[in-house]
Formats: C-alpha cells, structure tokens, sequence
C-alpha cells in the first residue's frame, strides 16, 4: 500500500518535535537531567508546556527520546546486524558502522557535554538507550570475536577482545580535540573514516588471527570461562 503523503499538520507536529528534542538537549547538557525543567525547555523551543506531554509523556520519556537522538544510529546499521558475510569482513562491516554512527557529522554539538552529566549523575534512562541502541552492535562485535577465537561470546578473552577493538573505534569520536592538536590535518571525512575502519580492522585481525584457541583465559576467582559449543 502506497504511504500517504504528509499533512500540513503532520509537518507542524514534526517540526516541534524537532524543536524540543533539539531544545531539551542543549538543556539538558547545560544543567543535566535533574536540575532541567520542562518550562525552559519550552521556552527555549519556543512552544506551550503542554506540547511535551503531546509528544513525549513527560520529562523522563523526553529525556531519553534526546539520548537516543544523541546517540543515534546509521542506516547501514540493520543491514550488518543481519549480514552472513563471514567473520573477518562482518567484523570490518561492523567497525565501519559503528565509526559512521559515532564520527556522523549531524551528530548535535551538545552531545559530549549530556553525556558528562549523564557519567557524573546517571540515570535509569541511560540504561534503557543503551540496550536498544548500542548493544546490538556490542553482542555481534562478541559474537564474531569469539567465533574468531574458538570461545563462547561470554568468555573473558571475547569480551577483552571486543574493548580492545571498540577503544580504537571510540578514540576517533571521544579524543578529537586531542586530535587537532596532534594531527590538525586529519579531517573525519566518509573517505577518511572508511581508511580507518580498514586500518582498525587489519590491526586487530592481525592479533585474532593469532591468539591461541585452545588456551582459556583467567577467570575471575570463582568463575569458569565457557567454551563455545558446536
């Protein structure tokens, strides 16, 4: 069934919206989530009180419509959830996604400073984004690394493994300011950001491909690294 176009009014109701996410996150940014009130956010968006409930609920459900905003996601992403290639290209796959997600150039300019509240007074909210969003990725990132090492998605080793491959990923994203300082001519740009995906994923092949398979890892006191079964 063809979509109906959109409405004059439908237009209307995407703007606000628009406008209150993108108010609530400067906002929130500015004073995190306690100390934000939903009068100021209207007032910085420019629209009635009432229109947060019409769109969001209230300032718990708005809150966390900003951080999935904030932290978004690319179109690519579904497709290399869902992708049969095999490991070592489905791990290259994935690196550049979650680059494309992290380095997107529409990403809000307050979002760094809503996640320092957010690390310095956590929220429940945050909790409930992250599962939807970020842990797909993560648990196929487990899934492909410790298919590589002959161990369970579980075992400590995957799970290293899988941080070891993500802190090169995010230092593009979290460290830029450190970057132009250390190397002003790098410029995120889709070219460049392609480069490093593949640089990540040679460097990081380059040990998976090595590291013993049949050696598990230490365990915490009291725990027993799980074998994957086939």
């Amino acid at each position: 069934m063809a979509a109906h176009p959109k409405t004059h009014d439908s237009d209307l109701a995407d703007g606000t919206r628009a406008k209150l996410l993108d108010a609530a996150g400067q906002v929130f940014a500015e004073s995190g989530f306690q100390a934000a009130t939903v009068r100021e956010i209207c007032t910085r968006a420019g629209v009635n009180v009432a229109l947060v409930n019409y769109h969001f609920g209230d300032k718990r459900e708005l809150y966390e419509e900003v951080l999935r905003y904030s932290i978004g996601s690319t179109k690519n992403e579904a497709k290399v959830l869902a992708s049969d290639l095999p490991p070592e290209e489905a791990l290259r796959e994935l690196i550049l996604a979650t680059l494309q997600r992290m380095c997107r150039a529409d990403r809000p300019g307050w979002h760094f400073r809503l996640m320092i509240h957010e690390l310095a007074q956590p929220t429940p909210a945050m909790k409930t984004v992250i599962n939807e969003t970020m842990r797909p990725m993560y648990d196929r990132f487990r899934d492909l690394i410790g298919e590589m090492l002959g161990l369970s998605p579980d075992d400590d080793k995957t799970r290293l493994c899988t941080h070891s491959v993500l802190s090169q990923v995010v230092d593009y994203a979290k460290s830029r300011n450190i970057h132009s300082n250390l190397w002003p001519e790098l410029e995120l740009t889709p070219a460049r950001i392609a480069q490093i995906a593949d640089h990540i994923t040679e460097f990081s092949l380059a040990y998976l491909s090595q590291a013993p398979q049949s050696q598990a890892p230490q365990s915490e006191p009291g725990k027993t690294a799980r074998k994957k079964t086939k």
